[in-house]
């Protein structure tokens, strides 16, 4: 198992490398001055050279990025020039905030997806069973940006029951919250239930209901331990697509996390935290996928190394 991580730890490196190259190149590849961009039309030539020198873009490219890649190192990911503020700082401030709501997306999908997928799965082609695809297909087809704004006029504007944005009150983080885990909630039911109906086809199953036990039970204390693995695996990588791909649910609901960040940054035009953030979702990504390999390993050892 430490031999498996240690082969994918390594794996993972070139990986982030290439990611801090290209965000690296983001700032170079923008079409015409990105610095003229970013002080807009009234800037005068001494205003750009000034905010040229600062962000050292008069020096040579290979010194720009040997000075890029030695920031990453000491974790200096370098001045943010709306907020005037290091752009570390800035991101681990707003760190925890994304992180409490990928937590809260993936409890909801859980606690939807798993009762959800096991009453299907107990009685295939029965109502519940149709039922259950339907929904879920329909929450797939359904993307975030459009459930996030009905939630929030139905529940918060219409109804007055939540909060309708921030994070000052324990209530406001259950729109986002649901806005996220609903479509992976409807994954993670197909999922349960596929998996289940295989695992209940199988030779033991049969050999335990002809032993007298029940399908639920059989179901229940047999196949769904063995059904389970591959489902933690796929909610693993969906929970670092939670933690990276919460720009619009934050924007819509004013949450102060990290795509929120990356939209203001964007907005202001301030490239240093654009390539600060998107380095450091980018590696979030990269860290929980190779935390996913781990724990699919973990959980069934016949998996390739």
């Amino acid at each position: 198992m430490i031999g498996f991580g240690l082969r994918r730890a390594v794996l993972a490196v070139p990986l982030l490398f290439g990611v801090a190259t290209l965000v690296f190149l983001l700032i170079h590849l923008i079409p015409g001055d990105p610095v003229a961009v970013m002080l807009g039309t009234g800037a005068t030539s001494a205003d750009i050279e000034d905010l040229r020198h600062r962000l050292g873009l008069d020096r040579p490219l290979a010194g720009q990025y040997a000075a890029f890649l030695a920031g990453i190192l000491r974790g200096d990911l370098g001045l943010s020039l709306h907020y005037r503020d290091s752009v570390t700082d800035l991101i681990l401030e707003r760190c925890p905030a994304t992180m409490l709501l990928a937590t809260a997306s993936m409890a909801v999908a859980i606690l939807l997806a798993v009762p959800a997928g096991i009453t299907a799965a107990l009685r295939p082609g029965g109502v519940l069973d149709h039922a259950t695809t339907t929904l879920s297909a329909m929450a797939l087809s359904f993307p975030s940006f459009g459930l996030g704004p009905v939630l929030l006029l139905v529940f918060a504007i219409r109804l007055d029951w939540l909060p309708v944005s921030g994070l000052d009150e324990p209530a406001a983080i259950l729109l986002p919250a649901f806005t996220l885990g609903f479509p992976v909630a409807a994954l993670l039911a197909r999922l349960v239930r596929a998996s289940l109906v295989e695992e209940q086809g199988l030779p033991y199953i049969r050999a335990a209901r002809a032993r007298g036990l029940g399908a639920v039970a059989a179901g229940l204390g047999h196949a769904l331990p063995n059904a389970l693995p591959p489902v933690i695996t796929v909610a693993a990588l969906q929970l670092g697509s939670l933690l990276t791909g919460a720009i619009l649910t934050e924007t819509i609901f004013a949450w102060p996390g990290l795509g929120r960040l990356l939209v203001q940054a964007i907005s202001h035009r301030d490239y240093p935290l654009v390539q600060g953030c998107v380095l450091f979702i980018c590696s979030l990504y990269i860290a929980v996928n190779l935390a996913a390999d781990l724990l699919h390993r973990g959980l069934d050892p016949r998996a390739a190394a």
